[in-house]
């Protein structure tokens, strides 16, 4: 048999994909796909969902396909927030070189 050539994923796609900036781009996707699923589980049209985000419809629309340009994390951070969300940032003293390290936790 042949064997079928592959990597084992860092976890992060986009840091396997070598973009730039892969940590924050990983988290923009994890908010942005908490989002989706709160518009769905609410059963929210995109306009109700707009309206309660303050953005316009198109916006909500680009959101929930995952175009997140032009979508930093504040940005979906302030729109978790408008539906009833906590949004915690923590920053503490580093033990050597500081790092940037995001991760997200999402409880029911």
């Amino acid at each position: 048999m042949n064997e079928i050539a592959h990597e084992v994923s860092s976890g992060n796609i986009f840091q396997d994909l070598e973009l730039p900036h892969p940590e924050e781009r990983l988290l923009r996707a994890e908010l942005a796909h908490r989002i989706a699923t709160i518009v769905e589980e609410r059963h929210l049209t995109q306009r109700e969902a707009a309206a309660l985000m303050h953005i316009s419809q198109p916006k909500v629309s680009a959101l929930l396909r995952g175009h997140l340009e032009g979508f930093s994390f504040e940005r979906l951070a302030r729109y978790l927030v408008a539906l009833g969300q906590e949004v915690e940032v923590t920053v503490r003293a580093a033990s050597g070189t500081g790092r940037l390290s995001m991760r997200s936790e999402f409880a029911k």
